[in-house]
């Protein structure tokens, strides 16, 4: 089969590598349909996660059809699902209280050390993700194999486009828990970094939770106009000082809640961020954390911070004074996305949520290192790119 491959930085390929089979009884097998790239992919695509190796198939955003599964999956051959990017069990102690993002389980156990010696836990298991996170072979081929296929995946009704609920699988209820992770209040301010897919999800999110502000904070303005259209008020940071921006948009408050959507690859000329870069680029650091930390000093006293992107390592420069003397919480996590997929897949069949919005791409799956490239580079044209097997 054809697959989209990682063999460095800014070096993906269309591999032919071998189909995939059952392992294990609970496995099935998705004929792809349509998959992402996420902007979490361009961590990989910038070299910035470790333990990825040549050859590793990427991708953990897709949906497809069951054509193949073991003899404990509860799937039917035919039906169409989407596939949530955490791979989780579903019994174990953090499973059982809907934490599937920290699954015991989903990791294979000559894995697990990698991410107990960097996190002092391993998490779940993740599709297309490096050996840190499993190790699995990644929904950006033809077909894939999907471990605990009776707890993950989620079956589609007949008649739904692919469009409609392919997010599903990741960014969709990635923004709706950055959200709930805020704890919104009816009336609150909410204050959003970054307006790629997961902030601008957040957006909706925020104001279906009775937000009675959101303020969209990025400097492409094609995304910018994208948050406005949802209602939210917006800061181009090359045209605003932001603190100084949301104190007079809060009067001198700040903002009920920051959610960063941005993670470890934060953009801007800013001392912080400089420091940052140098420290990447000479291997003294990880992540560039300037978001993070705006976010925190822009928070009004007693309010959340809710951080669904993604960090990778250590973050110094980290306004843990301020933090603390605030008196903020902190809540984040990857997304424990089987939690919410059937009141998500319901908002989307009520046509309470949209999604279709995001997409600005649409390429054959053989296009792909030419979408990560795109989707890297022009990132103010190109919010979402799908990826379609057997498109012509």
């Amino acid at each position: 089969m054809k697959a989209i491959a990682w063999h460095g930085k800014h070096d993906v390929r269309v591999d032919t590598v071998d189909d995939p089979g059952i392992v294990n009884p609970r496995d099935c097998i998705i004929k792809v349909t349509s998959t992402a790239i996420c902007g979490s992919d361009l961590h990989l695509y910038d070299g910035y996660i470790p333990t990825m190796q040549s050859g590793d198939i990427l991708g953990h955003e897709f949906m497809g059809e069951v054509v193949e599964v073991g003899a404990k999956s509860t799937l039917k051959k035919g039906q169409r699902v989407v596939v949530p990017f955490t791979i989780s069990c579903g019994s174990c102690y953090h499973c059982t209280k809907q934490q599937f993002s920290a699954c015991d389980n989903g990791l294979p156990a000559d894995n697990q050390d990698i991410a107990q010696e960097l996190y002092g836990q391993p998490m779940a298991g993740l599709f297309g993700y490096s050996h840190m996170t499993g190790g699995y072979a990644g929904g950006q081929a033809e077909y894939v194999r999907v471990p605990f296929s009776d707890v993950g995946p989620i079956v589609i009704p007949d008649g739904v486009e692919d469009d409609k609920v392919l997010f599903l699988s990741d960014i969709l209820p990635t923004g709706w828990m950055a959200a709930e992770n805020a704890d919104i209040e009816p009336g609150d301010t909410v204050a959003v970094w970054g307006c790629g897919p997961v902030g601008l999800f957040a957006i909706q999110s925020a104001f279906l939770m009775g937000a009675e502000r959101v303020i969209a904070i990025d400097h492409f303005p094609n995304r910018l106009k994208l948050a406005a259209k949802f209602g939210a008020e917006t800061i181009n940071f090359e045209e605003s000082a932001v603190y100084e921006a949301l104190m007079v948009m809060t009067g001198g408050i700040g903002p009920d809640a920051v959610i960063d959507s941005v993670g470890l690859e934060a953009h801007g000329f800013f001392v912080d961020n400089v420091l940052d870069q140098i420290k990447v680029s000479t291997f003294t650091g990880t992540d560039r954390a300037h978001a993070n930390r705006q976010a925190i000093i822009a928070c009004r006293k007693g309010g959340r911070v809710s951080m669904p992107a993604v960090y990778g390592g250590f973050v110094d420069k980290w306004p843990l004074g301020a933090f603390m003397e605030k008196g903020l919480t902190l809540k984040t996590g990857q997304t424990h996305v089987q939690r919410y997929l059937p009141a998500l897949l319901t908002a989307i069949l009520e046509e309470k949520i949209d999604t279709t919005f995001l997409i600005s791409h649409r390429m054959p799956l053989e296009k792909g290192p030419e979408g990560y490239k795109m989707f890297h580079d022009q990132q103010n044209d190109v919010t979402k790119i799908v990826l379609k097997p057997g498109m012509m």
